[in-house]
């Protein structure tokens, strides 16, 4: 049923609402010394935020497509195969597989990199690589991408399986290759199912990228943690974490919003 005209022409109220809270909040940064030397410490994490984020979501995507990819694939094995990987690393929480991956994959990998060129190690080509080289950045990097690969595998995966298959079946009869049915066909369809959930998931990577700070890695979270056990100002430090964290996430979803429109517009919806 098509949205009706009142709610096509609905106020925004709580976008209203969250503006003036951000602007109040932004005049009394401005305004305390002390807020403003909170955000001042807290925001140098903001980089590191986005960057592990970014890379993370991005891996994730390429992974999941691959795993989706599997999952639809002729082949049984592929199929239980990325079943397998979906259902297992979905069923282990994000805090736990960081932990996983930073102590006691890293190690694993790195026994496992010197056993494989242990002969060009000798041969004096290659160093030893020890564990304190993989740096805890990109430990937390890789235990994000593999733990939102398998959503976002499944998101892919729904997303290609709403394309009607009538036209799928017109592409093969023009002599189309897989390669081009998927690329001029399918994915330009499917990615309009897509990115919507796809966005949900960026936007949630952003508030669980705070995990890292587990690890000692230099987010907003954990700007936010080493301010506060040195000064006490808890209450103060961690109401600018939220307030960065708030910016950070209702901004992006406002964009995704406007990204969504903007395609349903192009497509004629």
């Amino acid at each position: 049923m098509p949205p009706s005209s009142a709610a096509k022409s609905e106020f925004p109220w709580w976008l209203a609402a969250a503006a003036v809270l951000a602007l109040a909040a932004a005049l009394a940064i401005a305004a305390s010394d002390l807020y403003a030397e909170v955000f001042a410490t807290v925001a140098k994490g903001i980089g590191i935020t986005v960057f592990v984020t970014v890379v993370a979501f991005a891996l994730a995507s390429a992974i999941g497509l691959g795993i989706a990819l599997m999952a639809l694939s002729g082949s049984q094995w592929m199929r239980q195969i990325a079943r397998f990987y979906v259902e297992i690393i979905r069923g282990v929480p994000i805090l736990v597989l960081l932990f996983w991956i930073a102590f006691a994959g890293a190690p694993a990998f790195v026994a496992g990199w010197n056993a494989l060129t242990a002969p060009l190690q000798s041969a004096g080509f290659l160093g030893e690589l020890l564990v304190r080289d993989v740096s805890l950045l990109w430990r937390a990097i890789m235990a994000l991408t593999i733990g939102y690969s398998a959503f976002i595998s499944e998101v892919f995966r729904a997303g290609i399986q709403a394309v009607e298959k009538g036209q799928i079946e017109a592409a093969k009869a023009l002599g189309l290759s897989r390669v081009q049915r998927f690329r001029l066909i399918v994915f330009p369809q499917a990615i309009r199912t897509i990115l919507p959930p796809l966005g949900n998931d960026f936007v949630a990577m952003v508030k669980d990228s705070s995990l890292v700070s587990v690890l000692g890695v230099a987010d907003i979270t954990q700007m936010g943690k080493v301010y506060a056990a040195g000064s006490f100002r808890f209450f103060e430090t961690y109401s600018i974490v939220a307030y960065i964290y708030l910016i950070l996430t209702v901004g992006l979803s406002l964009a995704l919003r406007a990204l969504e429109k903007r395609l349903r517009r192009q497509h004629g919806e």
